[in-house]
Order: structure tokens, then sequence, then C-alpha cells
């Protein structure tokens, strides 16, 4: 284990997971954009870097890609993009604002009621459609929100980062991690739920407490807001038919995923016709509202609205503008447009790419800039005929893809020169593979490592290897993959942004918003909801596990 291969494998792996927690760029020569060394760049040439030194040869390139010990790379991708799709579009029609609005009409001017309300809100919406689609509406929804109603946005969105990922444990498709879980320890999915759902109760209900203490003071959550009004939630509730027909494909698609794990199928033969299926009915409707001249998105919408924005921000703005101030009537004011949204992952501020004049080359009358023009109109006339298709797409999680095999292959290569066995050693040392002594161990360690392990997917990767590669018993295994599941997704409200994918779209959205949240108040705002979830959370799979062995 000495060897200089193990020592510089172990070193860039390292290297690169600084780089994901900390992006910086490289400055180039001038009318070059800059090189950014961020979550997408920083795995890919730390793969390129080893191969090239000879740390790792094309047998584990292929089995970061394909998979081993029943870990399959590829059908965690398909089954997560197909979920996320179904999911993005369905929000797209407008249902999760819809649900906001509903749910502030029933909280009225109490404000901890109404605190209350959306946390349980955010929780179940998150149970079903996972932690991405509700931090992608609900952030939005909560910034203009708490403008309006002159809340202060930190604890409301605190709450909704926690709640949302806190709720992504129940199901086995609500995060990546749940279904490397499931694979990596032949977890049925069905059984998957059963195991976490009390952890979770026990999470979420201590998660709440905690939040409830460190905002217990006026200015974060008043008794009684000044500004309140009637919501009309079918101003937002843009696409009627879309919403019922998504919602019903969703649910189907999830309890046959959770049928067909009892025969080991894999899940993504599932979701994905029925993700093709939901493409399919959002082409063919979009065509028939559009051949019809029915109102759509990107047509007969609020002026508010701006292209490429979140469809449904638009009216759901002009509605929020109806808040009044019940003693001086002034009206608040809002900004009238919504900034563009160009993928689901924004990258950090030191990485963006520098915007450069167009060259002598590429002059506006050119052939390039007319070709540039011409494709931009092609994209304008698809997006107008077919919305939610073109909303949907810059909305799924595309950095997902190189960064999770990125992954994949790096661990990998870890466990080729011999690390996870060495790990693996060290954790039956300490655990002497008992049961109680390995769930705090791995519960704990997987709390850590996602702040240190480039999010909580890589955590989760490099953890079920070494528990894997420790073989340990039934009872402590089973134990562990519960542990880890509860670590992975409450790891997600942490100390670092890029302890999740989740952390850095909900920064990106905030920025976006004009909203920054500073990596000190992240960490502080967590910190009492993570401890406290920590300890509940493994101490009921201690229980369970008591009571099942």
């Amino acid at each position: 284990m000495t060897s200089g291969y193990a020592i510089a494998t172990l070193v860039v792996f390292i290297i690169s997971i600084i780089f994901v927690i900390h992006p910086v760029s490289i400055p180039t020569p001038r009318r070059i954009p800059r090189i950014p060394i961020n979550l997408t760049t920083a795995p890919i040439l730390a793969i390129a870097l080893l191969w090239a030194a000879q740390c790792l040869d094309p047998a584990v390139i292929r089995g970061g890609i394909v998979g081993t010990e029943g870990v399959k790379p590829y059908n965690i991708l398909i089954l997560f993009f197909s979920l996320a799709y179904m999911a993005i579009t369905l929000d797209i029609t407008g249902i999760l604002q819809a649900a906001a609005f509903w749910v502030s009409n029933k909280g009225g001017s109490n404000g901890w009621k109404l605190y209350f309300y959306f946390y349980v809100m955010l929780t179940l919406l998150s149970v079903l459609l996972g932690n991405d689609p509700v931090i992608l509406s609900g952030t939005a929804f909560l910034v203009y929100y708490t403008e309006v109603a002159q809340l202060n946005p930190i604890s409301w969105l605190i709450s909704e980062f926690a709640a949302a990922n806190t709720a992504s444990m129940v199901l086995f498709v609500g995060n990546p991690t749940n279904v490397v879980i499931c694979e990596g320890f032949s977890v049925n999915n069905a059984a998957f739920t059963a195991y976490t759902i009390l952890p979770f109760l026990a999470c979420n209900l201590v998660c709440f407490i905690a939040l409830g203490a460190q905002f217990r003071k006026e200015k974060y959550v008043p008794r009684k807001l000044k500004h309140t009004a009637h919501l009309d939630a079918r101003s937002v509730l843009l696409d009627p038919v879309g919403a019922w027909v998504g919602s019903f494909m969703l649910g189907t698609t999830l309890v046959l995923c959770l049928v067909v794990s009892f025969f080991g199928i894999d899940v993504w033969m599932i979701s994905l016709p029925f993700a093709v299926g939901k493409f399919v009915f959002d082409i063919a409707w979009d065509h028939y509202r559009y051949s019809r001249n029915i109102p759509m998105l990107g047509r007969g919408l609020p002026a508010t609205k701006a292209p490429g924005a979140e469809p449904d921000e638009g009216a759901m703005v002009e509605a929020l503008k109806h808040l009044h101030d019940d003693d001086s009537h002034r009206q608040p004011t809002l900004p009238t447009t919504i900034p563009e949204k160009t993928n689901s992952f924004p990258s950090d501020e030191n990485t963006a790419v520098d915007r450069q004049p167009l060259s002598s080359e590429e002059t506006p009358n050119s052939f390039l800039a007319r070709q540039r023009s011409e494709l931009n109109n092609i994209h304008a006339r698809l997006r107008t005929h077919f919305p939610t298709f073109f909303t949907a797409l810059p909305r799924l999680p595309f950095a997902l893809v190189p960064f999770a095999f990125s992954q994949f292959i790096l661990i990998e290569a870890l466990a080729h020169q011999g690390w996870v066995d060495v790990f693996a050693t060290w954790l039956i040392r300490a655990s002497h593979k008992q049961m109680y002594p390995t769930i705090w161990l791995i519960g704990v360690l997987g709390v850590i490592l996602c702040n240190l392990s480039g999010t909580n997917i890589g955590a989760t990767i490099l953890l079920t290897k070494v528990v894997r590669a420790a073989a340990l018993p039934y009872h402590s295994d089973r134990a562990a993959a519960i542990a880890l599941a509860v670590a992975s997704n409450i790891g997600a409200v942490s100390f670092t942004f890029s302890a999740s994918l989740a952390g850095l779209l909900w920064r990106g959205i905030l920025k976006q918003k004009g909203i920054t949240v500073k990596q000190t108040q992240f960490a502080f705002w967590n910190s009492l909801p993570l401890l406290v979830m920590t300890v509940a959370g493994l101490g009921v799979v201690s229980a369970e596990m008591a009571v099942l062995f």
C-alpha cells in the first residue's frame, strides 16, 4: 500500500474534491474563455491525470461506467433523469406554486402557523417528487413571498432546504444516493422505505423543533404578518390537464418501480418508458394547444415573464403584487423580470466564463453571426410551439452525468489501488463488526464526508464500497446501509453548499434572485438542525435494528 501509484491516486482524488468544494478558474490568453476547475471538470481532469500516470487503466474506467458489485451507474442515472423529467414538467404546469398559494391562504396572517404549514407542504412534496424539483420551484416562490410580505428570508429558506433534503430519504427515488444504497447493499426498493420512514419522521420532527428554537425571535418569524391577502391558486395553475396527466404518470411510475423491485427487474426499465410517454404527451398536447391558439406557456402570459424564466413565475409575481399593507396600504414593488436560467446547476462566480467581444472574423454582418441569429430564431419558434419540453430541458441536471460517472471511476481507482480495503480494515478495527458501533460510525462519517468527498454522492459511493469490502455480518451490513441512507440525505443540510448538488442549486437560484447566503451563515443555521437530526435519525435506526435483529 506504500506504492507511489496508490499514494498518487489518493492525492489526486483529494485535490479533485478540493476543487469541487472551492471552484476556481484559470486565466488564459486574451480572447480565450477562462478555464473552470469545478464540480464538472475537476473529477474528469483527475481521471485524465491518473490515466496518463498509469494509476488506472481502461478496465477501471469501464468498471466505473458499467458498474461493479451490483452497483450500475447507468441504471442510477437513467432512473434519475427519467423521474427528473416527469417531476420538472409537472412543476411547469404550476401545480407546486398552486399548492404554495393554497397553503399561504390557510396560514393567513399567523406567522408561525404559516411557517409550519410551509414546512409540512415542502416535506410532503419532497417525499413524492424528490428534493431538486421542490428546491427549483420553492426557492423562487419563497424569495418573492418573503420580499412582498416583508419577512426575513433566511429563516424560511433554511427551513425549505432542510425539509426538502430530509424528506428525500423516504423513497428510493428521492435522491441518487438512495439508489446507490439500494443497489450496493441489495436492499429492496419497498423495504428501503420501510426502513427509512421512522428515521425520517424523527428527523423531520426534531428538525422543525430546532428551526423553531433558533428562529424564535420576532425578526425571523413574526407572530403576525403585516402584509396578507387571499391568493388565487388557479392563477398559477397554468395547465390543469398537464397537471392531472403528469401526476398520474409520475405516481404510476413510482408505484410500479416499487412493485418490480420484488422481481429483480432494473427500475430504469419502468421509468424510462414512462418518461418517453410523458415526452410524447408533452409534444402532442403543446402542439394541440398551439394549433388551436389556446393560451399556453410563452403565449398569453403576464408581461412580467422574462424569456427563459420559470414558466409559472410571471403569474405568481402578479398575484403576489396584490399583497397589501393593512396599515398604510402601500403597494410593495417587485422586480418586473426574472433572470434567465441556463442550467440546473449554476456555476460559482469564480468559474464564470468571461464574455469577450466578437472577433474581427465574427462581425455582426458575418456569416457566423447570421447563422447564430437564425438558430436563435428557430429555437424561439420551437420554444413557443413546444414550451413544456424546451422549458424543462435546461432545468434537467445534466451536470450530474459527468460528475456521477467521474465519482464512480475515481472511487473504482481507489479500490484498484487498495485504498478501499485499507479503509475497510479500519472500519473493522473500529467497529469489531458489531451492529451499533457500525451504525454510528457509518452515520457520523457519512455526514462528515458529505462535506469532504465531493457531495453526498461521492460520500455514499465511497462508504458503500468500504462497507461491502469489510464483509460485515448481515445484520451489521444492513444496519450500515440504513444509517448511510439517513446520513447521505440529512448530510446535505450541512456546512458546505457542495455537500449536495441540491445545495449548489439552492445557492445558484438565490444568487439569480439577488440574495447572497454566505458559507458561514449556511453552516451556522444548519448546525443545530443537523446535530439533532443525526442523533435522532441514527438513534431510531439503532432501535429499528434492535427490534429486527
